[in-house]
């Protein structure tokens, strides 16, 4: 019996890996002849950088960079050696938990310490870029990050336009001559799982803009500035992606990423799919097992346990979900494609116990192996 498994962390208790390994103890209890592959599972998400270092062998890189509001800021991203690939977090640089709820300034915030973690990433001779841009404080187009990255964003009088939402209706005109000449042997990919476009009433300002600060009287202003940057960027380079699906995320730094960087914009959990390869794992599996803390309605619409199912019924591969908890609604993950979910949890427990790693590690390991005592391959 060939076992492929790729679960979810369960957040504040198990990582990806840990949660995996737990059940491969548990099957290989049971069926001591199986091979089991274990491959980390994150949905481009907070985590994806932990999970991909772990599962791929990689190392975290510890960095000072300057935060969304200039202040410096405690990073860290994921160096994949053998590769040569980043795995970046956005919000590790830029993130909306980075600004105190009193303190959200949307027409200053900046992403220039995402364009740092990409700067010192590639001196240390990374060329792939995995980038999470979800969870942002800001709405400055990325102009932080490529100013980070050599760009520069010139005003009427050829002078630096400034930081921030409030920089972008300023620019007018782009120097591309300071632009970092490694970018050109990079391939960026940035996991995205929202579509709107960069401007508009379903764009960057107006649909993410106020959980930034942006109040009612900004956003008809702050979404004409970053209209306007978009037409100089289109002067400038001949190509217009503010229309295009994911343009608006991280308040515009899919743009920036599409427009600069010639980025793919993803869905996270395909990226991080095609990132671990774990579709080359499947060959030969009888049985795939996923799952991550809590399944519900929500794991069903994309969530990543519902993408390795996606990915396992391509190859008509059973597949089993084990999880800390399980909702009534989660009768949708069978129509997602799992064809059998189960709790882990064992017996009447508060929810700090059941959380606590050691408790989750054997609940996980002792649910696989009863489940796998009754499979007959």
């Amino acid at each position: 019996m060939k076992v492929v498994i790729a679960v979810d962390s369960f957040k504040g208790s198990l990582s990806s890996m840990e949660a995996g390994r737990a059940a491969k103890a548990g099957i290989l209890a049971a069926r001591p002849d199986a091979s089991v592959i274990v491959k980390p599972l994150a949905d481009g998400g907070e985590g994806t950088t932990d999970a991909l270092v772990e599962g791929l062998n990689g190392k975290k890189i510890d960095i000072t960079v300057t935060g969304p509001l200039g202040q410096p800021v405690s990073a860290s991203y994921g160096y994949l050696e053998e590769t040569s690939t980043a795995v970046i977090e956005m919000a590790a640089a830029a993130g909306i938990t980075l600004v105190p709820p009193d303190e959200k300034d949307p027409l200053s915030a900046s992403t220039y310490g995402v364009g740092e973690m990409i700067s010192d990433a590639l001196v240390r001779g990374c060329r792939n870029f995995i980038i999470g841009i979800g969870g942002s404080a800001t709405n400055d187009g990325g102009i932080g990050m490529l100013k980070a990255l050599g760009y520069r964003f010139l005003d009427r009088d050829g002078k630096d336009a400034g930081e921030g939402a409030a920089a972008l209706g300023r620019v007018m005109s782009v120097d591309t001559d300071g632009r970092n000449p490694l970018l050109s042997e990079c391939c960026f990919q940035a996991a995205c799982d929202v579509t709107n476009p960069l401007c508009g009433k379903n764009g960057a300002t107006y649909i993410y803009g106020p959980q930034k600060g942006v109040t009612p009287d900004m956003l008809e202003t702050l979404d004409a500035h970053m209209a306007h940057f978009a037409a100089v960027t289109f002067r400038t380079f001949g190509a217009d992606h503010s229309g295009a699906p994911g343009a608006g995320a991280a308040g515009g730094l899919g743009f920036a990423l599409l427009s600069y960087l010639d980025a793919s914009l993803t869905p996270g959990i395909d990226l991080i799919l095609e990132a671990v390869d774990l579709e080359s794992e499947l060959a030969g599996a009888d049985i795939v097992v996923t799952g991550e803390g809590c399944l519900d309605a929500q794991t069903a619409m994309g969530k990543a346990p519902a993408g390795v199912a996606r990915l396992a019924k391509k190859y008509g591969i059973k597949v089993i979900a084990f999880a800390g908890s399980v909702t009534k609604e989660a009768s949708a993950c069978n129509q997602a494609g799992i064809d059998g979910f189960f709790p882990i949890v064992r017996g009447v427990t508060t929810l700090e116990e059941a959380m606590k790693p050691e408790t989750a590690r054997d609940n996980m390991a002792a649910a696989a192996e009863q489940v796998f005592r009754i499979i007959d391959k």
